[in-house]
């Protein structure tokens, strides 16, 4: 009897900080659920041992990756074509997607190749269409007075989840740090179950009610409901403008170590494994910060002004990294810039997804989101498929080719949206 009133005891402290701290929780929940992304990156030699895989491990990874990223474009194009994101609680879909997640990451111990690995890196993507977007709406839905400033929270946590391989494998490679890969995979499992914990700690929110059945009479209709969004100007200037962001910023880290590796060649240095990783660690994590500021900035001079800064500073960043390139400048300055591109590349994110969602309609906000980051991320793929072999075998010099993405962002942010659209 004491147990169970301790235990009841403990869940009504949890549940009173969750009312206190929702977007803490939250940002949290998504660190734990997005560290699914990028695991089997940073274990990636050990695992492919186990397999007596003899293949180029570049050549694996970059099929791992491509496998969790084509199940999450899929995922996310299918909650945001048919509307699904908002037919249910949103607390639910990420609860549901973390545990899923979990299950097939864990799997990865259990498979006998790359080829089985691979597939379960596609149904891991799928959950993740349910974790990233749902919890920009679970963001949207609890602070939707300042989303700029709770969204970069968010996306910040996903930023230091995209570099935590980069220092996993520092902290590897120098001998600070030592698990068996598959530790390391239950690990991110256990996260994930640990966010979807969090998540069940906030306040129930009722999904939106579903639109009159005049309106979704056919099939059709229903399977395209979240294209209505495109209805809506404040959205589509939002979703524009990432679009242009989504052409630059994924290129630009997964060029960050063959842009290591050159800058140290410039200057005749040669990096070894540990300094790689560590540095290119830096150089993407110091976009986490980089989004709090910029969330920072939002509650003062507003998303729009945010993201329109983060697109300008990324063409000036650009050019002046690339010129620094072009006149072999030292190591140290070089890595500056770079840090400094890479923060202001993705400064400016969680402003897109505040500016969308504040030009969409509450019932269509979690589809409207799903969309976007489906169109976002295919892009993404897009653009480091053309640009960064071009850019491995010309030179620094092809770094302009990812201007056109902030340039054409910027032009959209120019769009005049009335009042209430």
């Amino acid at each position: 009897m004491s147990s169970s009133k301790s235990l009841s005891s403990a869940d009504a402290r949890w549940r009173q900080l969750a009312s206190r701290y929702p977007v803490a929780l939250i940002a949290l929940a998504q660190l734990f659920g997005t560290s699914l992304w990028f695991t089997p990156n940073a274990v990636l030699t050990p695992m492919l041992a186990s397999w007596n895989f003899a293949g180029e491990s570049a050549g694996a990874l970059g099929q791992l990756t491509s496998s969790v990223q084509g199940g999450f474009i899929v995922g996310t194009l299918t909650l945001g074509l048919a509307g699904l994101a908002d037919r249910f609680a949103a607390r639910h879909l990420f609860m549901a997607s973390c545990l899923l997640g979990a299950l097939t990451n864990l799997a990865l111990i259990l498979a006998p190749g790359l080829l089985s690995a691979s597939a379960l890196r596609v149904l891991t993507g799928l959950a993740l269409a349910g974790i990233y977007p749902i919890g920009l709406k679970l963001m949207v839905q609890t602070a939707p007075d300042r989303a700029g400033a709770a969204l970069a929270w968010l996306v910040g946590m996903l930023v230091l989840g995209t570099s935590l391989p980069h220092g996993l494998a520092a902290l590897q490679l120098s001998g600070s740090f030592s698990l068996p890969w598959g530790a390391a995979i239950g690990m991110a499992s256990l996260l994930a179950v640990a966010g979807a914990g969090l998540v069940a700690l906030l306040p129930a929110v009722a999904p939106p009610a579903p639109a009159p059945a005049s309106t979704q009479t056919s099939l059709l209709a229903r399977a395209t409901r979240g294209l209505a969004a495109w209805r809506h100007p404040g959205f589509v200037r939002g979703a524009l403008g990432y679009f242009g962001h989504m052409w630059e910023l994924y290129t630009l880290w997964a060029l960050v170590p063959l842009l290591l590796t050159t800058m140290a060649r410039l200057n005749g240095l040669s990096l070894s494994a540990t300094q790689l990783a560590l540095h290119s660690f830096m150089v993407i994590a110091v976009g986490g910060p980089g989004c709090v500021v910029g969330g920072w900035l939002s509650r003062t001079r507003g998303s729009l002004w945010v993201a329109r800064l983060g697109l300008a500073g990324s063409v000036i960043l650009t050019l002046l990294f690339v010129g620094a390139m072009q006149l072999e400048a030292g190591y140290g300055l070089l890595l500056g810039l770079l840090a400094l591109w890479s923060l202001m590349a993705v400064i400016d994110s969680p402003q897109f997804s505040a500016l969308a969602a504040g030009g969409t309609p509450v019932e269509l906000q979690a589809s409207a989101l799903a969309l976007m980051n489906a169109i976002g991320f295919s892009l993404s793929l897009v653009s480091i498929a053309l640009l960064t072999p071009l850019i491995a075998a010309q030179g620094s010099l092809l770094l302009l080719s990812i201007l056109p993405g902030p340039l054409l962002g910027l032009l959209a942010l120019t769009r005049r949206v009335p009042p209430g659209q």
